[in-house]
């Protein structure tokens, strides 16, 4: 009888625990145990290593769509890759995590994480070497290379949406324009998309650049005297400090127009799991589950083309945008961007959204 893991590491998203629940139920169809690993590598480094075994009532299926993860992310300030690394203890650390693994005898863990995650699984993946290893992808951001869905993203853009369709009540009624600033770090896919969907005036993503001038001047010709102007947090502007949203602000209000800014933070990582998250989740246990059946191992699942299938992770590692993480010293991590050929941008531009300097 085979032994797997389940981890969840980095930020939470909504579909982590429908992706825990259905890895529980096709592995117990197997006929096989499941240790789900509690606060990531947290509960690694450990001693014991923190763990409970699944039954088939430990998360029922009810509960499943709920946002979070039922086995935690990890606790502020504990030791981790990055602090490990900060205080010349990343060798120890990875031998702690490596022990830990072969203490719990599993025959293969599946990790669900985000490019960080999935990039440090790969950049050390000897912790790995006598287990399989497979990772899934989620993220709010949708930043993983190789795959054009991750757990987690449509329910964010969900939730930003119903956030902004209420500001645009408020902002109908007092003649007024709603700056908000979104989540996504460098990558502006979920401003892009929640952009759209709402008919934001304006969305201001770090890929495209854009000019605060042509900003004004496309609010002041706008047909209405209210509406959203979407932000995203990874958005920097030359010579300002601070978040961006309130330096836009600003510089609206010195040009005459009305406006307040709205930050809608973590709410955009909770909500019920969109039924499109939980299909996706559940496709994604799927593949797992049978990449362990075929003995792969050091493979992500990914969807492209609406075909669910692994890939490797030097193939996942390799095809982004690898940058030097600023948090961990001599660490990579792979990272998918807004592309400049993403029909959205094009849709967006043709809907008369001010989107930058792209046309």
């Amino acid at each position: 009888m085979k032994t797997i893991g389940i981890m969840t590491t980095g930020g939470d998203c909504s579909g982590l625990n429908t992706v825990i629940n259905r890895i529980v139920r096709g592995a117990h169809l197997r006929g096989w145990r499941v240790l789900g690993i509690q606060d990531g590598t947290d509960g690694l480094f450990t001693t014991p290593p923190s763990f409970i075994e699944f039954s088939d009532d430990t998360l029922p299926i009810e509960n499943a769509r709920l946002s979070g993860s039922f086995l935690h992310n990890g606790h502020a300030g504990a030791m981790n890759f990055e602090t490990a690394a900060a205080d010349g203890k990343l060798d120890k650390f990875n031998k702690r995590l490596k022990e830990s693994l072969k203490s719990l005898k599993l025959d293969a863990l599946i990790l669900v994480g985000g490019n960080g995650s999935i990039s440090l699984a790969w950049a050390h993946h000897d912790i790995y070497a006598h287990l399989q290893l497979i990772c899934i992808p989620k993220t709010i951001d949708l930043d993983i290379p190789m795959t054009d869905r991750t757990i987690g993203f449509n329910t964010a853009v969900q939730q930003l949406t119903s956030f902004c369709d209420q500001l645009m009540l408020t902002a109908r009624s007092h003649h007024r324009w709603f700056v908000v600033q979104t989540m996504g770090r460098d990558c502006g896919q979920l401003a892009l998309n929640a952009g759209v969907a709402i008919g934001a005036a304006a969305i201001l993503i770090p890929e495209i650049k854009f000019s605060i001038e042509s900003l004004v001047s496309h609010i002041k010709n706008m047909p209405t005297d209210y509406g959203i102007i979407l932000v995203s947090e990874g958005v920097s502007l030359r010579g300002h400090s601070g978040r961006p949203a309130d330096i836009i602000s600003r510089r609206l209000t010195a040009a005459g127009i009305t406006n307040r800014t709205a930050f809608p933070e973590h709410t955009q990582r909770a909500g019920d799991t969109t039924a499109s998250d939980r299909i996706l989740a559940t496709r994604m246990a799927d593949c797992a589950l049978r990449a362990i059946e075929n003995n792969e191992t050091y493979v992500m699942t990914a969807v492209n083309n609406c075909e669910c299938k692994t890939i490797g992770l030097s193939e996942f590692y390799n095809a982004g945008d690898v940058v030097a993480d600023p948090n961990i010293p001599d660490l990579k991590t792979s990272n998918s961007y807004v592309s400049p050929d993403d029909p959205l941008l094009d849709v967006a531009h043709d809907m008369g959204i001010y989107i930058g300097e792209v046309k």
